[in-house]
């Protein structure tokens, strides 16, 4: 609708127009200055962690500042049987537009399908879908999660090879909550990378921590009661990151390397301190910019590539100066 009215406008300014031409454009700019799109997302779980919490406030924020934009904000709080009921909600409400971020990247597809068939388009956030259900999705918008895991991985190497103990060295991995995309594509890139730079280095366990920290400190905790060596972790988010390096911080564990990503404001406090070693720098402010821009041009009937991906870049102690301090 938006578009046709636009080429109307167009047309209204050719040449010597007749005036009830001029007159009809008039009256059809009143008319698309009077709409909205009606945009609806719904969250993986805003309370889980400072990243999401931070992007719904950017969403919220960046949409309340564009006059042509109504939204429905839901937040799924990590249930898939929920999201998918609000998936459907918003379809009943006829919506514009949908944004997704999964809570589950396979099990939200027969949702986004319905959207699909309801004539929605649908932008997946953050965390894409599983690869069968990309056809009933317009656009995905946030990282590339397995260059981030790869470039997570070279992080770790390089330090290594600076510690001269790349011939020798043992990893744990913690990854993040179990069937989500964003987990799974961070730990595929992040092992497919390892051996590549340092074929000599051994992940030797790998357990989930859900992005919780106090989680993903337990998990530590086991893990350095098995091992007697580990010269490196690995977590999927600086949250989780931490959360290990608080429990090598309490059974004395000294000179283990923590990698992780989604540099969170913590991550970057321990860093400062000597302590976290490096990560990946990713902004949930622009993630959901983003997203609410990715949507928007699509419904303006832009055409967008299906992967749109922002840039997230690797930031250790030696480099951090040049970033600043993340707000989450």
């Amino acid at each position: 609708m938006k578009t046709q009215i636009k080429s109307v406008r167009t047309i209204g300014k050719l040449g010597k127009a007749s005036l009830i031409a001029g007159a009809v454009s008039l009256g059809l700019s009143a008319m698309a200055q009077a709409e909205t799109y009606r945009i609806g997302i719904t969250q993986n779980n805003v309370g889980v962690d400072s990243y999401q919490t931070t992007y719904e406030n950017a969403f919220i924020e960046s949409a309340s500042e564009n006059p042509d934009v109504e939204t429905v904000v839901l937040d799924a709080g990590g249930d898939v049987a929920r999201q998918i009921g609000q998936i459907e909600n918003l379809i009943q409400q006829e919506v514009d537009a949908i944004i997704i971020w999964p809570t589950n990247g396979e099990a939200v597809i027969p949702a986004v399908r319905k959207a699909h068939k309801a004539g929605i388009p649908v932008v997946i956030t953050n965390s894409n879908i599983d690869e069968k259900g990309f056809r009933f999705v317009k656009s995905f918008s946030g990282p590339d999660n397995i260059t981030q895991g790869k470039r997570s991985a070279e992080i770790m190497c390089d330090k290594f090879k600076s510690m001269g103990i790349e011939n020798e060295a043992q990893v744990v991995h913690i990854t993040g909550q179990p069937g989500y995309t964003t987990a799974t594509e961070r730990a595929k890139g992040f092992e497919d990378r390892l051996p590549e730079v340092c074929p000599q280095v051994t992940q030797i366990d790998k357990q989930p921590g859900d992005w919780n920290r106090e989680k993903s400190q337990q998990v530590m905790e086991a893990f350095l009661v098995k091992y007697d060596d580990i010269d490196g972790v690995y977590a999927g988010d600086d949250n989780m990151g931490v959360g290990a390096l608080n429990a090598a911080m309490a059974a004395n564990r000294d000179g283990i390397i923590f990698v992780g990503a989604t540099n969170f404001a913590v991550g970057y406090e321990a860093m400062a301190d000597g302590d976290y070693w490096g990560s990946i720098y990713q902004s949930p402010v622009d993630d959901a910019k983003a997203a609410l821009q990715t949507t928007i041009d699509i419904l303006d009937g832009k055409e967008l590539p299906f992967l749109n991906y922002f840039d997230t870049p690797k930031i250790t102690q030696d480099n951090m100066d040049n970033f600043s301090k993340p707000v989450f």
